[in-house]
């Protein structure tokens, strides 16, 4: 099960995106959870739980250098979620970008 981990300011808007995606997941049947949380919670998820990509909110985008700077090294890709698909709350177009970076990544490593 590959797990994409999206995380910005609040977690509202973002949860929302996160349940199309999931939705979109599940309707394809592809084993991948999808959840949202605020960026606050980043280290303490990724002490317990290792996901497979991290996506941030468009509005913590000022944050991802720092984001890569502290958990680059752990080998997960980070990427900061298209303003437009987000805008449009397009589930499909983030989890195919995201599990583009899981397979680039895989190739990587």
């Amino acid at each position: 099960m590959k797990k994409i981990y999206l995380f910005c300011s609040a977690g509202m808007s973002t949860s929302m995106l996160a349940s199309n995606m999931q939705g979109i997941a599940n309707e394809h049947r592809l084993p991948i959870k999808v959840a949202a949380f605020p960026h606050d919670k980043l280290e303490e998820i990724l002490a317990d739980d290792r996901p497979d990509c991290i996506l941030l909110g468009p509005q913590v985008k000022y944050m991802y250098e720092e984001t890569v700077d502290k958990f680059g090294s752990q080998g997960i890709p980070i990427h900061v979620i298209d303003q437009a698909d987000y805008g449009m709350m397009n589930g499909e177009r983030v989890l195919k970008s995201a599990i583009r970076l899981i397979k680039e990544n895989k190739s990587v490593s």
